[in-house]
């Protein structure tokens, strides 16, 4: 593929607003192993689904939360949904249920899949790191000593949510 073709298709990526459309491009960069597209369609799709505001923790939760169910429903190959974490959004908000997550004395199932990938910038606690501001510092503590146990690069995680960085893959 030529880069003005390869081109087209990052302006077409940016311009999508439909998630199966993007859904599609991941699945057929998948099979291509057009791993730069699929990274592009996926950081879009994932920065489409909420309906809070860009920019706001809310809007930013939700990111992890789309993304981890993409990752999960692509690989079991059916829609899944994190129904307890959405139920526990519900009752409690978003900010504390991202702190409750956080100050576990075990990572999550979340937590332990999303390193298992390689992609802990899309953790929780890799969000809390990016926007601590949102956050009581023991939460931020907890989150920092979680992600170094793991050998998490904080800097990744800081480049990852305050856009320096594509979505990993």
């Amino acid at each position: 593929m030529t880069s003005p073709d390869r081109t087209r298709i990052f302006e077409a990526i940016q311009k999508r607003d439909e998630p199966a459309s993007l859904r599609q491009i991941t699945k057929n960069a998948r099979l291509r192993d057009a791993d730069d597209v699929y990274r592009a369609a996926f950081e879009r799709l994932v920065r489409i689904q909420p309906s809070a505001e860009v920019g706001t923790i809310a809007h930013d939760v939700w990111r992890t939360i789309y993304a981890f169910e993409e990752l999960l429903s692509e690989e079991r190959g059916k829609t899944i949904r994190l129904s307890r974490t959405r139920q526990k959004i519900r009752r409690d908000g978003e900010v504390k249920t991202v702190e409750d997550m956080t100050l576990k004395p075990s990572p999550s199932d979340g937590f332990r899949i999303l390193n298992e990938l390689g992609i802990l910038e899309l953790s929780f606690e890799a969000l809390v790191i990016a926007r601590a501001s949102h956050f009581p510092s023991h939460v931020v503590d907890s989150a920092q000593v979680r992600l170094e146990s793991y050998g998490m690069d904080i800097q990744k995680a800081l480049d990852y949510w305050l856009g320096s960085a594509p979505h990993p893959n």
